[in-house]
C-alpha cells in the first residue's frame, strides 16, 4: 500500500490550496480515509475523516473550511483548504484510518 500527498506549499492568510493523496495497493472506496496534520513542536492530529458511507467529520478548528472529498475512479482522496489561517500550517499527512498506512507529508506554510 502506498499513498502519496501533494500540493502544499506557501500561500498567503486567507488563501486556499487543495491537497491531494494518491493511494496505489487498495481501494479508496472501501476504506475510511483521514486528514492528519502536525505543526512544528505538537502532535499530530486529525483534522477530516471521510467514511465509507461519504460520512464526513472535521476538527472544530478547520469546520467551515476545509472539506474532504474522494474521487473513487481516481483512488484519490482530496482536501480542500479555503480561508488559510497562520495557525494552519503543519505538514499534512493522509491516512487509511484503523490501519497503519500512512503517506508522507506535504508541508503547508501560511504566511503573509
Amino acid at each position: 500500500v502506498q499513498l502519496q500527498a501533494f500540493g502544499g506549499g506557501l500561500v498567503q492568510p486567507g488563501g486556499s490550496l487543495r491537497l491531494s493523496c494518491a493511494a496505489s495497493g487498495l481501494l479508496i472506496s472501501f476504506n475510511n480515509m483521514g486528514w492528519y496534520r502536525q505543526a512544528p513542536g505538537q502532535q499530530r492530529e486529525l483534522v477530516a475523516s471521510m467514511y465509507v458511507g461519504g460520512r464526513t467529520t472535521y476538527d472544530d478548528s478547520v469546520k467551515g473550511r476545509f472539506t474532504i472529498s474522494r474521487d473513487n475512479a481516481k483512488n484519490t482522496v482530496y482536501l480542500q483548504m479555503n480561508n488559510l489561517k497562520p495557525e494552519d500550517t503543519a505538514v499534512y499527512y493522509c491516512k487509511v484510518l484503523g490501519t497503519d498506512y500512512w503517506g508522507k507529508g506535504t508541508l503547508v506554510t501560511v504566511s503573509s
